[in-house]
């Protein structure tokens, strides 16, 4: 199961899209940081680089 970035915490910092392997991050127009599930690959990466713990296994 993919990762998933809880929007209550996420502050935009953009650690989690530069430390991607698969570029799995996408940012919305406003903004906002979600993860693509076809290309995420479960690695964790982007929970373990997260600041405050906004992205979680989903």
């Amino acid at each position: 199961m993919a990762h998933k970035i809880d929007l209550g915490k996420c502050i935009s910092c953009g650690t989690c899209d530069v430390e991607c392997p698969r570029h799995a991050i996408i940012i919305s127009d406003e903004g906002k940081f979600s993860i693509d599930e076809e290309k995420c690959v479960d690695c964790g990466i982007c929970a373990g680089v997260c600041p405050v713990d906004a992205a979680s296994k989903g």
